[in-house]
Formats: C-alpha cells, sequence, structure tokens
C-alpha cells in the first residue's frame, strides 16, 4: 500500500484545515458549552462537497474513495469532535444507507439534496433498551395495504431533531425472529413522526443527540429501501462502513491532542527548561505519536478492501476498536500533559478528553467490536 497522500488527499488537508481554522474553531467551544448543532455550518460543508464524500457526482456527490473520506473527517475532528461526528453520521449512516440500498428513485430523491448538505440526515436503529441487541428492538413497522404504519421510539439518534430524512429500521417480524428488519425513508413533517428529548452529554455536545418517535405515522411502501426482513443484514454492511467512521473520527481527536501536548511540552518550562526534555513526558509522546501511526495503519487497511469491495468486517472492527481506545488514552495523557490548565478550559484538551470517549461507545461499543473479531478469528 502507498502511504503518501495522493494530491486530492492534500487538497482535502488544506481545504479542510483551512475551512476548520475560519469557521469552526472559534465558534466551537461556544457551541459545546450551549450545545448547539450549528446547522449552517453544515450547509457550508455541502457547498465543499463534504456532505456526499462517497456519493457518486451523478447524485451530486463528491464521489471521492473511503481514503479521502478517512481525511475529511479525520482533519475536521483534529478541531472538533462533535462537528467530525456530525460530519461522519451524516456521510456513513444516512446517505451511505441509501446509497447501498436505495432504488433509483429513492437515489434520485434523496440524495442530492443530503450530499449537497441542502438537508440534514438521520439513522435510527438503536431504542433505549436494545442498544447492541437490535434484534429485539420494539419500534414495529405493520403493513397496511400499500402503506406502513410506524410505531415505536428511537434513542441515541444524531441528528434526531435537526434531521429532515431519516432512514428508521423498524421489525416487521416477531422479536428475535430471522430477517425480522426492515429498513424505511422518514421525511420529517411526516404525520405521527416527531422528535423527543435532547440529551445533555458529556462531551460532543454540539452534535445534536435526540429521540425519534413514532405514533402511527402511516408511510408508503416507496419509502421502504430493499426486501421486507433484509433491514439488519443492511445495518450490518452500513456499520462496517461506519466503524471507519469513527475509527476516523477517533484517530483526528488522537491526533489533535497529541499535537495540542506536543506544542504545550516545548513550550512550558520547569526548572528552567521545556517539559519536554523530561523523559517522564517525552515517553508520553512517544507512546502517544506510535498509537496514533498504528491505528492509521488499521484504518487504512480497512479502508483499502472497503474500497476494493473486500469482506472487512473483521479489518473495520479492529480499527474502530484500537483507534477509539488509544483516542481515549492520548486525551488523558494530553490532560496530564498540561496539568492543571488541562483541565481547565481555556486550553483544548480538556474538550478532547470528553469527545473521545463516545468514539469507544458509538456505533458498536468496544466490547461489540471485540466480539465481531472474536468471532472471525475463531470461525
Amino acid at each position: 500500500m502507498d502511504f503518501n497522500y495522493t494530491d486530492t488527499q492534500s487538497q482535502i488537508i488544506d481545504m479542510v484545515r483551512d475551512f476548520a481554522n475560519k469557521n469552526i474553531r472559534p465558534k466551537m467551544m461556544e457551541w459545546d458549552e450551549t450545545q448547539k448543532f450549528p446547522v449552517e455550518l453544515f450547509h457550508q460543508l455541502g457547498e465543499l462537497g463534504l456532505m456526499g464524500v462517497l456519493v457518486p457526482t451523478e447524485y451530486g456527490g463528491s464521489g471521492l474513495s473511503y481514503f479521502e473520506y478517512i481525511t475529511v473527517v479525520s482533519e475536521i475532528a483534529k478541531v472538533c469532535g462533535s462537528i467530525g461526528l456530525s460530519v461522519a453520521a451524516h456521510n456513513s449512516l444516512c446517505t451511505g444507507h441509501i446509497l447501498y440500498f436505495g432504488n433509483e428513485e429513492q437515489k434520485n430523491k434523496y440524495l442530492p439534496k443530503l450530499a449537497t448538505g441542502q438537508c440534514i440526515g438521520a439513522w435510527g436503529l438503536t431504542e433505549a433498551n436494545t442498544g447492541s441487541d437490535s434484534g429485539n428492538m420494539k419500534c414495529t413497522a405493520v403493513r397496511d395495504g400499500n402503506d406502513w404504519i410506524l410505531n415505536g421510539t428511537k434513542n441515541w439518534i444524531t441528528h434526531g431533531i435537526t434531521g429532515e430524512v431519516v432512514v428508521v429500521l423498524a421489525r416487521t417480524g416477531e422479536p428475535r425472529a430471522k430477517n425480522n428488519i426492515t429498513a424505511f425513508i422518514v421525511d420529517k413533517g411526516t404525520p405521527g413522526f416527531t422528535s423527543g428529548k435532547k440529551e445533555n452529554k458529556l462531551g460532543m455536545r454540539a452534535s445534536e443527540t435526540a429521540e425519534l418517535i413514532f405514533d402511527n405515522c402511516r408511510i408508503s411502501d416507496a419509502q421502504r429501501m430493499g426486501e421486507v426482513g433484509d433491514g439488519f443484514k443492511q445495518a450490518m454492511k452500513i456499520l462496517d462502513g461506519g466503524r471507519i467512521s469513527i475509527a476516523s473520527l477517533a484517530l483526528g481527536i488522537a491526533e489533535g491532542a497529541y499535537e495540542a501536548s506536543l506544542k504545550y511540552a516545548k513550550e512550558r518550562e520547569q526548572f528552567d527548561q521545556p517539559i519536554a526534555n523530561f523523559q517522564a513526558i517525552a515517553f508520553k509522546l512517544a507512546d502517544m505519536a506510535t498509537k496514533i501511526e498504528v491505528a492509521k495503519m488499521l484504518i487504512y487497511q480497512a479502508a483499502d478492501l472497503k474500497n476494493r469491495h473486500l469482506p472487512m468486517t473483521k479489518e473495520s472492527a479492529m480499527a474502530k476498536y484500537y483507534a477509539s481506545e488509544i483516542s481515549v488514552q492520548i486525551a488523558t495523557d494530553a490532560v496530564q500533559i498540561f496539568g492543571g490548565y488541562g483541565y481547565t478550559k481555556d486550553f483544548p484538551v480538556e474538550k478532547y478528553y470528553r469527545d473521545s470517549k463516545l468514539c469507544t461507545i458509538g456505533e458498536g461499543t468496544s466490547e461489540i467490536q471485540k466480539l465481531v473479531i472474536s468471532r472471525d478469528i475463531l470461525k
């Protein structure tokens, strides 16, 4: 594998860094404190082609590969994990599901609006009592002629309030039965579809997380994606790519924390010398740098397989598991290097510390990743 950045990746890095420094960095702490989801920012990102990175140009997207996608998510997350998370969720979940499993009519209707940032997308799988146990979900879709009637609630949904296009997974069979879940596209404003509680979170506070509520919500069968009962298989394939997204997000947070720590260690003096001269600090920085490089290798390996349409369930799980865990470790060490200053909001690492933890939970916990990996290697 060629580990050098392509010309396209280099251009993306320059573009994203410039955009983030001008439009995200000055306001990110205000958004974090107030839990504001800056919708207008995502319209701007759409104008840059960053809301449809993987979407083919014929549907209004950028038509790029997973290598470029990793670059986009990680570069944004270096500055703000919240914005990186929302970009990742929009691209890989809602938009990705319609791209991979929608029919031509659905793609032509929704992808141009999503890829350009005209509409924000949401994806609903998780429920209050069925996180990893999705086969036992309570949200149901019952057929009624040429319509479906949805009832139930989805929790922890990124863009649950602002999302104008939602892909929802609902149970169409008996609990725990095989092939008992089906995917549907639901438009905001559909009668019976509302948003509920917005979560007050530890980190990723500018990325909106809320409930979706379906109360006798009637939608046409034309909103169904794929065959009845194929929803779980679709979701697992989407999550394979989603793991690369979260791994890239974790990588960006780790790189941001590391770069801030490296700069601070060179500038901060104790005993008449920079603290970087002390082995205790230098070794922490060495560990950080090494962990980041290993995470990159795992992420790009998974992305390479994804680009070539080869099986990558194990590899994406490894990338997500390792990158998310080392992101927490690196952010923790960053706070330690900053000392008391690291515990204040005047310096950047406390936010990396708070944001990093979600990466070990969202789109499959670290424990679920180990389950996926172990099942694969024990086949």
